[in-house]
């Protein structure tokens, strides 16, 4: 069974930081995709951010210039780096990665609360 192991949220001020780490259980490079998603409080789930194995990347447009998403093969490690954070990107952050073989493998993380408040 594969796991994605999320770390780094918390509170957070306005215009603030924060970096999301996401550790899968299996090597990185056998993973197609790699995205964050988010759910506000009352809210669906979102796309923030997503990067493939060729290092293709696809950012929201509500995040677009703030937040940026990268890859560590040596630390078999996904990042979000959180930057100029607003109230409106407080929810839970979570890690989902796409497995091919012959068929489709969608794993999914347990989430970590990200709150932005001053």
């Amino acid at each position: 069974q594969v796991r994605l192991v999320e770390s780094g949220g918390g509170l957070v001020r306005p215009g603030g930081s924060l970096n999301l780490s996401c550790e899968p259980t299996i090597s990185i490079n056998s993973l197609l995709v790699v995205a964050w998603h988010r759910q506000s409080p009352g809210q669906q789930r979102d796309f923030v951010a997503s990067i493939t194995k060729y290092g293709a990347i696809n950012v929201a447009d509500t995040v677009k210039g703030r937040f940026s998403i990268s890859r560590d093969s040596a630390k078999n490690t996904v990042y979000l780096q959180m930057n100029n954070v607003k109230p409106e990107d407080t929810g839970v952050y979570y890690c989902n990665a796409v497995k091919i073989t012959n068929r489709r493998d969608d794993y999914w993380g347990q989430g970590t609360q990200v709150t932005v408040s001053s």
